[in-house]
C-alpha cells in the first residue's frame, strides 16, 4: 500500500494487513499546502483557491467537534485507525521520487493500493509493474476529485454517496471501476466525517479486490454516467448550503 499517514488510510492499512500478512506500507511524505494552493491557483485561479483553502481550515478545526459520530462509525464497522508497528513500512518523500520507484523495485508487489495519496506522474505509473488500485471517497464518474460525498449532497444525489475502488491511469480518478459501494449518511454526518465513513464502510471491497488483483481476476465495469472531477468547496459555497439546507 501507498498512503500519506492518517487515521483513515490507517483503517484500511489495518483491514488489508488481517487479509494480507505479509502487507509492506509505504509512507510518503504530505504535500505541503503552499505548494497545494499555488497549483489549484494555477488551475482555478486565486480566489478559488483560497476560498477552498479556508474550508479546509475550517474543516480541520471543526473535527474535533465530531468525536462523538466518528467513533460511532468505527464501532458500527469495527474499524481501527491505530498504525500498526508491527508493519513493514517504508518511507519515501514522494510517490513520484525515485526513492518510491526504489522500493517498488526492492518489495516487488503483487499489487498496490493507493489510500489518500497525491496523483502519480504518468511516468511513475508506466514504470510499476503490477496492478494499481486506488480507493476514492465518491462515486465514480460522477464524482471524481474531492469531496464526492459532500457535493453528491449538495447535488440531491445521495443515492450516489458511496466509495469506489478502481484501476489507476493517469486521470484523475479516470481509471476502470472495480467495485463501487453506495451507503446512506447519517444526518448528523458532514465533511468532517464523510470520508471515514466512506472508507470505513468498503473495507471488505478493497480487500476483495486486491485479491482479484493478485490472483489476476480483475473486471473491470463499464459505467455509462456523467463525469465530472470535483474539489473542496470554496468557503462562502459550504457556508451557504450549509445555513440554508443543513449540508456542511
Amino acid at each position: 500500500m501507498l498512503i500519506q499517514p492518517g487515521p483513515n488510510p490507517e483503517i484500511v492499512v489495518n483491514a488489508v494487513k488481517a487479509a494480507f500478512p505479509n502487507l509492506v506500507v509505504i509512507e510518503e511524505e504530505p504535500e505541503s499546502k503552499a505548494l497545494f494552493i499555488r497549483r489549484r491557483a494555477k488551475k482555478l485561479g486565486w480566489m478559488q483557491a483560497l476560498g477552498q483553502l479556508a474550508t479546509m481550515i475550517v474543516s480541520k478545526y471543526g473535527k474535533r467537534f465530531t468525536g462523538k459520530r466518528s467513533a460511532e462509525i468505527l464501532e458500527t464497522f469495527g474499524a481501527d485507525p491505530s498504525p500498526d508497528p508491527a508493519i513493514r513500512r517504508v518511507a519515501v518523500p514522494s510517490a513520484n521520487s525515485p526513492a518510491f520507484l526504489a522500493a517498488i523495485a526492492e518489495i516487488r508487489p503483487a499489487a498496490l493500493l493507493l489510500v489518500s495519496t497525491r496523483m502519480l506522474k504518468a511516468e511513475t505509473l508506466a514504470a510499476i509493474p503490477c496492478p494499481v488500485l486506488n480507493l476514492h471517497a465518491g462515486i465514480n464518474p460522477q464524482y471524481r476529485g474531492l469531496q464526492g460525498g459532500y457535493w453528491s449532497r449538495v447535488r440531491s444525489d445521495e443515492a450516489n454517496f458511496g466509495t469506489t475502488i478502481h484501476l489507476v491511469d493517469a486521470g484523475v480518478d479516470t481509471g476502470g471501476v472495480l467495485h463501487q459501494l453506495r451507503i446512506e449518511p447519517s444526518k448528523r454526518d458532514t465533511m468532517h466525517t464523510y470520508p471515514l465513513l466512506q472508507t470505513a464502510a468498503a473495507t471488505g471491497l478493497v480487500v476483495q479486490a486486491l485479491d482479484e488483483a493478485v490472483t489476476g481476476n480483475l473486471k473491470p465495469l463499464k459505467i455509462a454516467a456523467p463525469s465530472r472531477q470535483w474539489y473542496h468547496p470554496p468557503i462562502w459555497t459550504w457556508l451557504w448550503n450549509g445555513v440554508t439546507r443543513g449540508i456542511w
